[in-house]
């Protein structure tokens, strides 16, 4: 029979600690559930002491015993080892989503990048070259995730589960009456309070590089929540393909009841650079030739009116600023979209910014573009200290009507279980002298 000491000094040899130098990577759960399982339960091993392999117990008395007990170690060690190289070789290759610095994720094509953060799903950064080739982030945001957890501006979020404005915080769906949580005045805006772009969503799949490099975004919403009806999972994916572009994949499931789902991509752009000042000598042309008018509470009247004749109309190129002064604050309208329906994407807007050349075209699915010019930012501290001011942006945010579940006349957003939700946005940057 061994003795005591050559015993634990061949268990020694077998010790995780010992040969796989595990740092940050906990293998309690594949002990407990790969390991312990291939022994019976009359082996009467010991406790564990950092995840080592059990040492010697005086009732392991037959030889033979040991000798076995010793070559199940050795497949266990095995098996460990195993799924360890597994796992490395997922985290090395982006097949596992990994947590970036500061809990920033970015995707990265040649001089072109993006990075995001699991709060809201959010656009942190989108960096690409002007027409000289220098670099700029072209999107408002901030520098760490606690600033993007107190936010009040939704930078870059996805928010929901119903974008924009709900009159009055309640609507009727199915004979019955919902009364939500309001978050502006006696209105819910962009999913009340707790809102998607008020929680954080789970880091499901993430390719940092490669050819078309991906991150996707899952929340749950329970039942109840800010006062909506149902269960729903909401996903949404952002990759970078081709020349310069961003394709924003936004798609939800109700589970087990009706419910309205709006979802919106809610960047702030600045395609001078996000430290450059306003955007109103920046020119844009919507393809939307009718707005849903709102009341002075910014809630939609209900009905749809042409943009001909009024300050509303950018069907044909021009500067933001040779209009914004014709309204008491700036640009915040819901666009009827000309040429687009839910299983055709259609060009929505373009923007160009003269000075460094780069040019922005918008192509979605959704019926509507909320065209808003920051009009409520003041003495925000952003990215690198810099401080946003009113019209330090615009946002071109696609989506269903506002206050839809109001308006039998607008297009209906009603999800019922069985049946899915699918937003597509398209990013498309190019230079243009």
């Amino acid at each position: 029979m061994p003795s005591e000491e050559s015993w634990q000094s061949k268990c020694t040899l077998l010790s995780l600690d010992n040969w796989l130098m595990l740092s940050d990577f906990t293998i309690s759960s594949i002990w407990t559930s790969a390991i312990i399982p291939l022994f019976n339960t009359n082996l009467n091993f010991l406790p564990l002491t950092n995840f080592d392999i059990p040492i010697y117990n005086p009732l392991w008395h037959s030889e033979s015993f040991q000798e076995e007990a010793l070559d199940l170690i050795l497949m266990a060690n095995i098996s460990v080892f195993v799924c360890f190289i597994t796992l490395v070789f997922c985290f090395a290759t982006g097949s596992v989503a990994k947590k970036e610095d500061g809990g920033i994720y970015e995707l990265r094509k040649g001089d072109f990048s993006a990075k995001f953060t699991k709060w809201g799903a959010a656009i942190v950064s989108v960096v690409l070259p002007d027409k000289n080739g220098k670099l700029a982030d072209v999107v408002l945001g901030y520098d760490s995730t606690k600033e993007y957890k107190n936010d009040t501006t939704n930078f870059g979020a996805i928010v929901g589960r119903v974008a924009n404005r709900i009159g009055g915080a309640q609507f009727t769906l199915n004979g019955t009456h919902y009364k939500l949580v309001a978050n502006d005045g006696k209105n819910m805006l962009h999913g009340g309070p707790k809102g998607f772009g008020k929680v954080a969503w789970r880091v499901s799949k993430y390719e940092k590089g490669g050819h078309s490099p991906y991150i996707m975004f899952s929340y749950h919403s329970l039942d109840g929540e800010e006062g909506f009806p149902g269960d729903l999972i909401a996903t949404v994916t952002y990759m970078l393909v081709g020349d310069y572009q961003l394709i924003v994949t936004m798609k939800a499931k109700a589970l087990n009841k009706a419910t309205p789902v709006n979802l919106a991509q809610h960047a702030y752009w600045n395609l001078g650079g996000h430290t450059s000042g306003d955007i109103l000598s920046n020119e844009i042309q919507i393809f939307g030739s009718h707005i849903t008018p709102v009341d002075k509470e910014l809630i939609p009247t209900g009905k749809i009116v042409p943009v001909k004749g009024t300050p509303y109309d950018f069907l044909k190129p021009c500067t933001i600023g040779s209009k914004i002064n014709k309204l008491p604050s700036g640009f915040d309208i819901n666009y009827v979209l000309d040429d687009t329906a839910p299983n055709k994407v259609g060009l929505a807007a373009m923007v160009h910014h003269k000075k460094s050349g780069r040019m922005l075209e918008l192509y979605t699915n959704a019926p509507g573009l909320q065209f808003y010019t920051s009009n409520s930012l003041k003495d925000v501290k952003g990215k690198g200290g810099f401080v946003y001011q009113a019209h330090a942006a615009l946002c071109l945010e696609t989506q269903g009507f506002p206050d839809s579940v109001n308006h039998p006349n607008f297009p209906s957003q009603i999800v019922t279980p069985g049946k899915s939700y699918h937003h597509s946005m398209l990013f498309k940057f190019s230079i243009r002298a």
